[in-house]
């Protein structure tokens, strides 16, 4: 009988020792991965505004601050808060190429606040998703350029005979292949999204909230909390913080002088601000009427003036 009870005990104590070793094993199996697994744990989404003319300087403000939010490895996605009727060409193609750096590592998307046009929307372009209010306004795909005329000015001597002149045929070439490139991009970045063809893309439009939605120039109409929340989804975060930055700085307004930054202080104003100077052809992506001083004409993609 006693060996009957031992053969029992050790039998019990057998199975519990290798139910013991197999709890253990698969609690070594288990534990690591419970502690590897993806925890949401919240993200930050920044706000970039772009806001008035684009000018040079603008654009190095602009330029700096995605740069900024590109390297930043807290910011998981970004929304850039457009309010711009666009400017000169070079800070315009600038800031895409930045916008375009960005979205190659990070969600983008767009949020038009009041207007996104010319400039503005090349430099949007590149976001995953652009939301524009019912009010808002987005287009005008278009180049023009500002061409000094000879008129007037005093007698000079140079040493050849083209030295300070402009052939008008070259800055229309010019300006007709920038509105070839600005048509491209806004169809290689728009994609099928967009019902527009070459044509009507070069009439340089511009559409309100829902045309821009129902041609494809903009993707759903939101303002800037719809804005942010398809960012965080596109990052995969559920709780977020936003952080906002602005690209704008104080730039002194100049009055009288005469030098040369004169002029670039004057030309970056945009509508409603004559240039007390151009001394060579400015080519624009600007939306709306710029006043040019009289000895001044323009130069538009399609050879009027």
């Amino acid at each position: 009988m006693e060996n009957t009870i031992d053969s029992y005990v050790r039998e019990a104590l057998t199975s519990y020792t290798v139910l013991i070793v197999i709890a253990l094993l698969l609690g070594a199996t288990i534990v690591p991965a419970v502690l590897t697994a993806p925890v949401d744990s919240g993200g930050t989404i920044a706000a970039v505004s772009i806001e008035g003319p684009i000018s040079g300087s603008s654009a190095d403000n602009v330029i700096q601050e995605l740069r900024d939010v590109r390297t930043d490895g807290t910011i998981d996605a970004v929304v850039l808060r457009v309010d711009s009727g666009g400017g000169g060409v070079a800070a315009s193609e600038a800031q895409y190429r930045a916008v375009k750096r960005l979205a190659a590592e990070k969600p983008v998307v767009t949020s038009v606040r009041g207007i996104a046009a010319s400039g503005a929307y090349y430099t949007a372009l590149p976001s995953e998703e652009i939301y524009v209010t019912p009010g808002g306004t987005v287009g005008s795909v278009g180049v023009r350029a500002l061409v000094p005329q000879q008129s007037g000015a005093p007698q000079s001597l140079t040493t050849g005979p083209d030295k300070a002149t402009f052939d008008r045929t070259d800055i229309q070439t010019r300006v007709e292949t920038l509105k070839k490139s600005f048509i491209q991009s806004v169809q290689n970045e728009r994609g099928d999204r967009i019902t527009l063809d070459r044509t009507e893309l070069a009439s340089a439009k511009t559409y309100g909230g829902a045309t821009a939605v129902e041609n494809g120039m903009a993707d759903k109409i939101g303002g800037l909390e719809t804005a942010l929340a398809a960012a965080a989804d596109l990052a995969g975060v559920n709780d977020y913080d936003v952080e906002y930055r602005s690209t704008s700085a104080e730039i002194p307004l100049l009055l009288g002088g005469g030098g040369a930054n004169d002029t670039t202080t004057a030309t970056a104003a945009g509508p409603g601000v004559t240039p007390p100077g151009i001394e060579r052809p400015q080519y624009l992506m600007m939306w709306g009427t710029v006043e040019t001083a009289a000895d001044y004409q323009e130069v538009y993609s399609d050879g009027s003036q």
